[in-house]
């Protein structure tokens, strides 16, 4: 698959902007008011207390500001905060070598943990609970389990799929905020105060026709007003206005509604191959020559959640509205 400029998940290309973007409190902080106002009030009753805050889980697509969320916090919270991944913790060693390391009061972030092994989600369970960690020392009869104390710290889980964790760890979380897709409205904001970091001018149509073409997510909308200021540059005069920003955007076959070029083959494929379906995932997949997993984690989710298509018993099927915007849209 060829590199999508509308993909949710982390590029390298984003490591610059998304650093100098990430706001570094609440205030800065754009839109899931809801988690912010509860968050907010668990780390004041922490602070009053003199108590670390109890664990909390984000989970939600990819883009939407987990990692940045979980900044916030441990700067609230006057905490280091000491990240890591699922999949970079491949054996329980790691995973006790990571617990050691914290003094008291921190935060350790772990991205992607449903990712995580299951043998080691084990020596997290008494570290979430009891701040212990057991460590078996040698092997058959001769072997010794040794307890550990640990210091008092916060776990921080960022998932984007929540289902794919054990109960008995998901339970151990003491907050659980689901983030949402955000509102145009404030995907608007967001790439204002994202313009004024980077020095661009932006008309409000400008960033408006941005923000209807990024999916609901920050880190597209950034990624896109990064592209289309490369235009302007080049081919206007700097300014990002509503014009600028269209053409720009159909240059790079982002249409109206955020779709690309793969989301419009599948589409097609289901009502050309398949007379508007059911079909199932791997009849499809295999019709257009991309992956199963292609199509289920990166088209399917937003196509499901704008209407475009449903998912039945039997397969996929696109919906009128899916329909109506092929034969509606350039392209």
């Amino acid at each position: 698959m060829s590199e999508r400029i509308i993909a949710t998940d982390f590029k390298e290309e984003d490591q610059d902007i998304e650093l100098k973007l990430r706001p570094d409190s609440f205030e800065g902080y754009i839109g899931q008011e809801k988690i912010k106002s509860n968050m907010k009030v668990f780390i004041q009753a922490a602070q009053q207390r003199g108590e670390t805050l109890d664990h909390v889980l984000l989970y939600g697509q990819p883009g939407l500001g987990k990692t940045t969320l979980s900044g916030i916090i441990a700067n609230q919270m006057r905490a280091k905060i000491k990240a890591t991944s699922g999949p970079a913790i491949e054996r329980a060693g790691d995973m006790a070598a990571v617990l050691n390391e914290l003094n008291e009061g921190d935060i350790l972030f772990i991205d992607e943990i449903h990712r995580l092994n299951r043998s080691i989600e084990e020596i997290l369970y008494p570290a979430m609970e009891d701040y212990v960690l057991d460590i078996v020392i040698g092997k058959g009869p001769s072997a010794k389990s040794i307890r550990l104390e640990l210091p008092k710290f916060t776990l921080i889980g960022a998932t984007t799929r929540i289902g794919l964790l054990t109960a008995p760890l998901r339970d151990r979380f003491g907050v659980i905020h689901h983030l949402e897709p955000y509102a145009v409205e404030e995907l608007i904001q967001i790439l204002h105060r994202s313009a004024r970091v980077l020095s661009v001018e932006m008309m409000e149509e400008g960033a408006a026709e941005i923000a209807r073409r990024s999916r609901g997510t920050p880190r597209i909308a950034n990624r896109l007003l990064k592209r289309v200021r490369d235009f302007a540059q080049v081919r206007y005069d700097g300014v990002i206005t509503e014009d600028v920003a269209k053409q720009s955007l159909n240059l790079l076959e982002v249409d109206p509604m955020g779709l690309d070029a793969l989301d419009k083959k599948m589409l097609r494929a289901i009502i050309e191959k398949f007379g508007g379906g059911p079909v199932g995932l791997d009849t499809l997949a295999a019709s257009i020559d991309e992956e199963c997993d292609t199509l289920e984690d990166v088209s399917e989710p937003y196509l499901l959640q704008i209407g475009f298509i449903q998912r039945t018993p039997r397969g996929r099927i696109v919906t009128e509205l899916g329909r109506g915007h092929l034969r509606l849209s350039p392209g």
